[in-house]
């Protein structure tokens, strides 16, 4: 079997353009007919400063953290609705609990442990962006690692004690060593990097251009 391209991608369970680009993605691998594709998930914190209790909503913590208007929040959470509708997603915007994301990303490097890596990260989006859930506090991110099969225990005990915090910590200096400034950020083979949340045709591109170097047809 031919070795498989890597994705590497860094991102946050609390970016919706991560979500739509993961949607995006997938739209892509489902149309590519080369090599076998490897996807890594990676941790990256939008604001690693946010608290876990933030007292406000999403629309007073983006006016507040990106100083745009009430008016203006407003009209972006409408287009990103929107998007991601387009990609299957429905988003409900309002009922986000705005959380630090830390435990979250420690959560999906304990089910990668597991082979469960890549269902967490899906679990983990969908309790944030369409169901409202809190995805900052540690009982309630094990009930969601349950939820896909893993022991709810385990879970519990693992990010009680932080066991995977030095992951998560070495994901972030990775992507700072990349100059990532802003996510989704896409690494496709360890030679390209494509910045946001890239239309599809556009990641197929890039699939192909790597099965072309490789000499095979894609």
């Amino acid at each position: 079997m031919a070795n498989p391209i890597k994705i590497d991608i860094w991102s946050d369970i609390a970016c919706p353009w991560c979500y739509i680009g993961k949607r995006r993605l997938e739209s892509a691998l489902d149309r590519f007919d080369g090599a076998p594709v490897e996807v890594n998930w990676h941790s990256y914190q939008l604001n690693p400063a946010s608290p876990v209790d933030y007292s406000g909503n999403h629309a007073e913590y983006l006016a507040q953290h990106l100083g745009a208007s009430p008016e203006q929040v407003r009209q972006m959470d409408q287009q990103i609705t929107g998007l991601a509708a387009r990609e299957g997603l429905d988003y409900h915007l309002d009922d986000i609990k705005v959380t630090n994301t830390a435990k979250a990303h420690e959560l999906i490097h304990f089910a990668e442990t597991k082979g469960k890596g890549a269902e967490m990260k899906e679990r983990l989006l969908k309790a944030y962006f369409t169901e409202g859930k809190h995805v900052g506090h540690v009982a309630d991110l094990a009930d969601l690692a349950a939820e896909i099969g893993l022991d709810r225990a385990e879970a519990e005990a693992a990010l009680q004690s932080g066991a995977f915090a030095k992951a998560v910590a070495e994901d972030k200096a990775q992507a700072s060593a990349y100059g990532i400034s802003g996510v989704p950020f896409f690494v496709i083979d360890g030679k390209y990097g494509l910045s946001g949340a890239q239309e599809a045709d556009l990641f197929l591109q890039a699939l192909g251009k790597v099965q072309s170097e490789r000499g095979g047809a894609a």
